[in-house]
């Protein structure tokens, strides 16, 4: 049988906007995959950004994120452009703040669609999205004791 694209399980959801927050305590993937489960849908994206040890061909020792108070609301206005152009069922998105440590979680998010490649483009556009337009700044401390502000995300 071939799938109709009016079946209600080939738009997006009601509310897909499941999770979104900024916080200071760690960042769990089985948090935000549960968050994205929906039985329509037949994708579901996961993109994981971690502290590297470097930047730059510089070594990175640690580094902090810093937001401003409006960020949860920018990624939440950001969550809901993603659910416009996309079938979207369930979006989560979660981003660290504080002091973090190499190979720690720094941001997790995750979308699902009806199809594959429906959920690896909305995830795409949020990861990108977010990173460009959240009010989210990375300081760098590098090994050699330098260290720098980075933009958004």
């Amino acid at each position: 049988m071939a799938p109709t694209i009016d079946h209600p399980g080939e738009r997006a959801a009601q509310d897909p906007v499941k999770l979104i927050a900024v916080r200071e305590t760690a960042l769990y993937l089985d948090e935000v995959f549960r968050a994205v489960g929906d039985e329509a849908a037949g994708g579901i994206a996961l993109f994981v950004g971690t502290v590297r040890n470097h930047d730059g061909g510089a070594d990175v020792d640690q580094l902090g994120y810093s937001c401003h108070p409006s960020a949860e609301a920018e990624m939440r206005r950001i969550a809901e452009k993603v659910v416009a152009e996309y079938p979207v069922r369930a979006l989560a998105a979660v981003h660290r703040v504080g002091d973090l440590g190499v190979g720690d979680l720094a941001v997790v998010v995750a979308v699902s669609c009806p199809h594959r490649d429906e959920a690896f483009e909305a995830c795409r556009k949020l990861i990108d999205d977010l990173k460009h337009e959240v009010p989210i700044w990375k300081h760098q401390t590098f090994s050699d004791g330098t260290e720098e502000w980075v933009g958004a995300c």
